[in-house]
């Protein structure tokens, strides 16, 4: 299985070498993956590393506990759409998700509107799983569908857990076959990847992106 085609090729550390996003983009147009995922402070680097390879600028909005207000995530999802973003990851509210579902819908609708009026930019929720029961998933997946997202995903990879195959499943069937499925958290092996895959994902976010051809 060509495995490359899936992979969201990730940095979002605080710290690390000075040429971490440059070796990020140089290893995901070598391999050919379907993105890099850097901070928002590094989507223009990462813009301009990339040209027209074909590999596409992922950032994430709301990082990563997602209690950032509605306006400071409408505005840095604006202003990474602005810098060359083609794919934001939002996180959910999860206390929103929770306790209040119906103010939850109405962050989310608002939070996809800069993508939507950029037809070319997929807009993905990170439910962070870990931290929701079964139901909660269920709920998640439902109100991103509802909100007009293009893809669920599992992790941020900064929670007390990561991707499972379970997971995988039960937002596949959640969504069906009309949303992607994006698995992300602690995804180290290219058999954790099939593994992800056969259940239903559609991306794999990884640090680990060039190990896991292997």
């Amino acid at each position: 299985m060509n495995i490359a085609k899936y992979i969201d090729h990730t940095f979002l550390k605080s710290a690390g070498e000075r040429d971490a996003v440059r070796r990020l983009c140089r290893e995901a147009k070598m391999h050919g993956f379907a993105s890099v995922c850097v901070n928002p402070a590094e989507v223009r680097l990462a813009k301009s590393l990339l040209g027209k390879s074909g590999v596409k600028v992922c950032t994430v909005i709301g990082f990563p506990l997602g209690q950032s207000t509605t306006l400071s995530k409408v505005c840095e999802a604006t202003e990474a759409i602005a810098n060359g973003a083609d794919e934001l990851d939002f996180v959910v509210n999860v206390r929103l998700l929770k306790y209040a579902p119906e103010e939850c819908l109405e962050e989310l609708k608002r939070l996809v509107e800069p993508c939507r009026a950029r037809k070319r930019v997929v807009s993905k929720l990170i439910l962070e799983c870990c931290e929701l029961t079964d139901a909660e998933k269920r709920r998640g997946c439902a109100l991103a569908k509802k909100a007009g997202f293009d893809f669920v995903k599992t992790s941020t990879g900064f929670g007390s857990g990561g991707a499972t195959e379970h997971d995988v499943r039960l937002m596949r069937k959640a969504v069906g076959k009309s949303m992607g499925v994006k698995a992300a958290g602690g995804i180290r092996t290219r058999e954790a990847a099939i593994a992800m895959i056969k259940a239903g994902a559609s991306r794999i976010g990884s640090s680990a992106g060039a190990k896991l051809l292997a």
